[in-house]
């Protein structure tokens, strides 16, 4: 065999037949060993390859599997990539994504995060990729581009970066237009536990989502699951932590007075309160211009000025550091022993 004689494409047999991902860029190719021109030999139609996205190649013939397909918009989205920043000396540098930022999001995202609501991956005909906003990139083939002026941390889930899911929500109700989907995606990420209601309104309000009539309602039913889960959770921190019986759900008066708000705990005999603050930010409105802020506010300070004392939770407190905040509640009960007694008040069921 002389310098000339063509070799055999045992690179290629390789690769099609390894037990790696068989998925790769044209990049990756010429790193083993396959170039451009074998690389279009082994695509030509009725050939052992295919090209699957512009770059992209599949190294088999038949249908690209659900995993096969979210690797290839990953690879397709992070081609040509920006140079990251420089890490900082004396840092150990992170090991290099094969995907650069770029990371799966939208109604894929949310199935790979479990939601039932959401399609099974092999249903999805596109998979929406999320990139920085100067990318140039269209979306073509199985890939929707989304772009993003600031991208969220990524979550890894089974060994691909994902958006966490308030985002995902997010770019996936921006191309739904069906209420009853856009309701049940909401619920179930408060209901499964995925995130807290305000986190997915900042998301909405951030992508501009919160003009639309089908999607306002379902961000109030949104809350009002937000609400009964705090609630759940607020009767579950008290029994498992072995604090003192409440009054649960209860409206305050003067005698003889004006009314003093509704408290969701409250201990008469310590005047101590606890409050839940599932309330959410809603787009065009800052929290000191809001009637719904200042109404809390001025609550809190009258019941405060007349002894009483009130905790304050929000839901996400309670899902993430409950014993924290039992031993708050439990601090506060146990400090009333030292305070002036509060004012006589009129606890109504409410």
């Amino acid at each position: 065999m002389n310098q000339n004689t063509h070799l055999s494409p045992r690179p290629l047999h390789h690769l099609a037949n390894g037990t790696g991902r068989r998925v790769l860029t044209h990049t990756q190719l010429r790193a083993h060993g396959v170039s451009a021109a074998e690389a279009g030999e082994q695509c030509r139609p009725g050939g052992p390859w295919q090209q699957l996205l512009p770059g992209v190649v599949l190294l088999h013939p038949g249908p690209p599997t659900s995993e096969e397909r979210l690797h290839a918009v990953l690879l397709y989205a992070a081609r040509e990539r920006t140079v990251s920043v420089p890490v900082q000396p004396g840092r150990d540098e992170p090991p290099a994504s094969p995907y650069g930022e770029a990371m799966i999001t939208g109604l894929a995202a949310l199935t790979l995060h479990g939601f039932t609501s959401a399609p099974p991956l092999p249903n999805q005909e596109t998979f929406d990729v999320l990139v920085p906003r100067l990318r140039r990139l269209r979306s073509t083939g199985c890939a929707r581009i989304v772009r993003a002026a600031a991208l969220p941390v990524p979550e890894q889930v089974t060994g691909l970066p994902v958006a966490p899911v308030p985002r995902a929500l997010a770019d996936a109700v921006a191309g739904l237009k069906d209420a009853v989907v856009v309701r049940r995606l909401l619920t179930e990420a408060v209901r499964g536990g995925h995130c807290e209601p305000a986190a997915v309104v900042r998301e909405l309000t951030a992508a501009k989502l919160l003009n639309r009539p089908h999607v306002v309602d379902a961000v109030d039913s949104l809350l009002a699951e937000g609400r009964a889960l705090a609630e759940s959770r607020l009767y579950r921190m008290v029994r498992e932590y072995d604090l003192p019986d409440p009054c649960w759900n209860v409206d305050l008066r003067l005698p003889g007075g004006p009314h003093l708000g509704g408290l969701d705990a409250y201990w008469p005999d310590q005047a101590v309160a606890v409050e839940l603050d599932t309330r959410a930010p809603r787009p065009g409105r800052r929290p000191e211009d809001d009637a719904e802020w200042e109404e809390h506010a001025r609550k809190r300070e009258h019941l405060e000025r007349l002894g009483i004392t009130v905790v304050h939770i929000t839901p996400r407190k309670l899902r993430d550091a409950a014993e924290q905040q039992a031993a708050v509640v439990r601090t506060a009960l146990m400090a009333s022993a030292d305070r002036d007694p509060a004012a006589y008040v009129v606890v109504l069921p409410r």
